[in-house]
């Protein structure tokens, strides 16, 4: 583990970016559609509810921030997570989310 006191202020900028791509629901449908593995680009954009070419424009931005890649199979491109830093941190966030927090949890 890192000393997060230790972090520079590009580290910082560059966690602001990625999380400020990650608050647009859109692409935060699109990271989560790749949990469940590899992805064609076309059926991306029908699980996010997105047309190809917003699909297209927002893996883009996902692609330059480093949260996913592309590689290409055939005349398809396929998306995957980056790596598995990004899957464990969805996991991380997803299970604060939906954890029992505050008074709720008091009722239990």
């Amino acid at each position: 583990m890192f000393d997060l006191r230790q972090t520079h202020d590009t580290e910082i900028t560059q966690l602001a970016d990625m999380f400020r791509l990650l608050g647009d629901p859109s692409r935060l449908r699109l990271v989560i559609a790749l949990c469940s593995g590899p992805s064609p680009a076309t059926a991306l954009a029908v699980s996010a509810g997105l047309s190809p070419q917003l699909a297209s424009h927002h893996l883009r931005l996902l692609r330059a921030a480093r949260l996913v890649q592309a590689v290409r199979k055939g005349r398809e491109i396929h998306y995957e997570l980056a790596d598995a830093h990004v899957r464990r941190m969805l996991d991380d966030m997803i299970a604060h989310v939906t954890e029992p927090h505050g008074h709720e949890a008091e009722k239990e």
